[in-house]
């Protein structure tokens, strides 16, 4: 049985972690280097660190914080945000990542997939989707969540997996910090149509939503407010996991 991962979201907005609702009302959330090494000792299996405004403001991403989280950590860690070549994803890398996490660029430029996988490998690589319901099928947005493209999600994910990506990073806009729970219809309706593991992400408030998002074919379930405002730790959510015969790494 393949163990099912946790894995806990730094968003970050000029140099500090920070969380919002539905991709809105940001607020602070702590220092990023000292939540990596909280959530490693808490048992989480990997990082997600991704400069939030980064594509939005045509931004890159700042290397050095990348090598500050780097050096304090030694689960994998995957870095993302506003990443618009091959070039900095092989920065990105050389600064200490295990992954790198492409969204608006892959959108934008769709054989950048192609290229990314013949230079860091498709294992390390990592495309990051974020959608929502339109009234007619769930829509990709870009651009942090600013942008609609008007691209259906299931045909996206094809493509996706077909030009090489590892790993899809599945955030659901309608969800995102609600804490009502993941988008279960999204996800597994994503989870069926390709063969890559999925990572779901927005919406987690309690033990329970993991092992419902786990129960429908979720390789990984991402989450951030519930972890940053310690309602839960990591390791909460684990043992409840075990007792349900959900199989996850203990600590």
């Amino acid at each position: 049985m393949l163990t099912k991962r946790i894995v806990v979201a730094l968003d970050i907005n000029k140099g500090r972690v920070v969380k919002g609702i539905k991709f809105k009302n940001i607020r602070d959330a702590g220092d990023p280097v000292e939540l990596a090494k909280r959530y490693e000792v808490e048992g989480a299996d990997e990082l997600v660190f991704l400069d939030i405004t980064a594509s939005y403001e045509r931004r890159r991403i700042v290397a050095d914080l990348v090598r500050r989280i780097a050096k304090e950590i030694y689960i994998p860690f995957t870095v993302g945000g506003g990443i618009r070549s091959v070039d900095e994803m092989r920065e990105i890398v050389k600064s200490g990542a295990d992954k790198v996490f492409i969204n608006t660029i892959a959108v934008e430029r769709p054989d950048i997939i192609n290229e990314a996988v013949d230079v860091v490998g498709s294992s390390n690589l990592v495309v990051a989707i974020d959608a929502k319901w339109n009234g007619k099928f769930w829509e990709v947005y870009t651009h942090g969540g600013r942008k609609g493209t008007g691209l259906n999600l299931l045909k996206w994910v094809k493509e996706v997996e077909e030009r090489g990506a590892g790993e899809i990073l599945l955030t659901s806009m309608d969800t995102d910090g609600t804490k009502d729970g993941y988008d279960v219809e999204m996800t597994k309706a994503v989870v069926d149509t390709v063969s890559i593991p999925v990572i779901a992400s927005g919406g987690a408030g309690k033990p329970e939503h993991f092992l419902e998002i786990f129960e429908i074919g979720a390789d990984a379930a991402l989450a951030a407010s519930i972890f940053h405002y310690r309602e839960y730790r990591v390791k909460d959510v684990k043992d409840f996991l075990r007792r349900r015969n959900v199989n996850v790494r203990l600590v």
